[in-house]
């Protein structure tokens, strides 16, 4: 991955994120950390 590719996707990460916590309050984060922590423990049963 070159700097700049990296650079693209941080920036719309950043992005997203700011967007997310304008518009929704953070809500959507929320929900996605929820579902990576049941995926997470999902993957730890299946271990």
């Amino acid at each position: 991955m070159t700097d700049r590719v990296a650079l693209y996707i941080a920036l719309t990460l950043a992005v997203a994120i700011g967007l997310d916590l304008l518009l929704t309050q953070g809500q959507i984060l929320m929900f996605l950390a929820k579902k990576f922590l049941h995926l997470v423990d999902w993957v730890q049963f299946w271990r």
